[in-house]
């Protein structure tokens, strides 16, 4: 007898409820690179108030790759995993390549994002709040989808 999801999961554990954390973390980092995108490219002050620094960050050499700025690639990421979300309502033969593919998106964001924790941390010596938001949110996103990875393995 083949262990189902029911039987190999926590109690608590429920798909549809991992994939709302998913799609609101999406969400939520996919505002933050939006407004740190308009922020870099209309040469505006960030909205950091007495937390952080965040303009010592958004206009350091390390916040663009070859003129792009980095909150614009966070944010393409963030739109190619709720693109990947939603084609799994979609495409439900395909789940377990949207969940892979929402993986690996998220493992390359949460790689990235530690590095540029470091760089605001070691190199930088600042912090903007917006982007520890992103990190942190682009981090749970790739835990959720190993739990969504593992569930899915354990019901086959």
């Amino acid at each position: 007898m083949k262990p189902t999801l029911a039987t190999t999961a926590p109690s608590h554990w429920r798909p549809a409820t991992a994939w709302w954390l998913s799609l609101g973390l999406t969400l939520l980092g996919l505002g933050v690179s939006i407004y740190l995108t308009w922020v870099k490219v209309t040469n505006n002050l960030a909205a950091c108030g007495p937390i952080g620094d965040c303009e010592s960050v958004n206009s350091s050499r390390y916040a663009e790759i070859a003129g792009i700025p980095v909150a614009l690639l966070g944010a393409l990421g963030y739109l190619a995993v709720l693109a990947f979300l939603v084609a799994e309502c979609w495409l439900p033969r395909q789940i377990e390549n949207l969940h892979l593919a929402v993986f690996g998106i998220a493992l390359i964001g949460t790689l990235y994002s530690a590095y540029l924790t470091y760089i605001e941390v070691a190199v930088l010596r600042a912090v903007c709040p917006y982007c520890v938001i992103s990190a942190v949110a682009m981090t749970a996103i790739f835990i959720i989808s190993i739990l969504r990875l593992r569930a899915a393995a354990s019901a086959a």
